[in-house]
């Protein structure tokens, strides 16, 4: 072999053993089965693409698949909700700020070789809703009121009680409509709660099935439909802000990828989210061109 071709041959594998070579290797990039995830996975791949990443977007995956898969190294990145993480991966109820549940997280999955970055502002935690038009004319804000409106027609008028929609998992849940009834002292008869899918609830609180009900903050339908998202003025829903997570190797070998990350995070925000949700679930657009136009829109394409 001539001198020219060793020294070409040792350049490619200095080239190869480089951040850079590195960097090229494909990012593996998991997300969950719903709308805001589809969305989230297509401007990620967008946007890092653009800046010089290669990603493999694994769809529609289950929260403990995802989960299982990044501790197992077959996953590199997600989106991940803090409340998801602090609830059902460590196992922490007590109520906590946003900064906190954050703090929290970023502390013991950090143990674990899983890198929190800057979390996004948007909180698609779970709130209940009514219809703007019904919440305006009962002068209603806020849970608080709400659930004085209910004990008030309660104690007036029984033939026509509130009734209120709920999904068949936060009914029977042990965090969910028990406690929130302890903390919010909200009497309900049974012929009041109204049981059925979570997809079902926006339609039975915008139709009138229903005079309040169990929404996610983030959900297209909170715009498509109109409705009033009702303040947690006691705090009891716990914070889910949606945040990259990234294993700790991934990027080490893959400079730049942190600070292209948190480029992105504080763009998300709950109206721009929420509009987004919304032209994929009611105007029946694709996550790919909703994420692509919202990139051009920030001047990130």
């Amino acid at each position: 072999m001539t001198l020219s071709r060793l020294l070409s041959s040792a350049a490619c594998v200095l080239l190869l053993m480089s951040p850079l070579a590195r960097a090229a290797s494909p990012i593996t990039l998991a997300t969950k089965s719903f709308t805001e995830q589809n969305i989230l996975s297509a401007m990620t791949v967008l946007w890092l693409n653009k800046q010089g990443f290669q990603v493999e977007p694994k769809t529609n995956l289950s929260t403990t698949i995802a989960r299982n898969a990044m501790l197992n190294k077959q996953i590199d990145m997600t989106w991940e909700y803090t409340g998801t993480s602090l609830i059902i991966f460590n196992h922490i109820s007590q109520p906590m700020s946003s900064h906190d549940a954050y703090e929290t997280v970023k502390r013991l999955d950090g143990k674990h070789g899983l890198i929190w970055l800057d979390p996004a502002p948007m909180n698609n935690t779970y709130a209940f809703a009514m219809t703007r038009k019904r919440a305006q004319q009962e002068g209603i804000t806020t849970m608080s009121q709400l659930v004085a409106k209910l004990e008030q027609v309660r104690e007036q008028d029984k033939k026509h009680n509130w009734l209120l929609g709920l999904d068949l998992e936060f009914a029977g849940r042990s965090d969910g409509l028990k406690p929130l009834q302890k903390l919010y002292q909200m009497p309900l008869d049974r012929p009041q709660i109204r049981q059925m899918d979570p997809g079902l609830v926006y339609n039975a609180i915008r139709d009138g099935f229903v005079d309040a009900g169990l929404i996610y903050t983030t959900d297209g339908r909170v715009k498509g439909f109109d409705l009033q998202v009702l303040e947690d003025d006691k705090h009891f829903f716990p914070s889910y802000n949606v945040t990259p997570v990234v294993r700790k190797d991934v990027l080490e070998s893959h400079p730049g990828l942190e600070q292209a990350l948190n480029r992105l995070s504080p763009l998300l925000t709950n109206e721009a989210i929420t509009e987004l949700n919304k032209r994929v679930d009611i105007d029946h657009q694709s996550p790919q061109q909703v994420a692509r136009d919202f990139l051009q829109a920030q001047h990130l394409l």
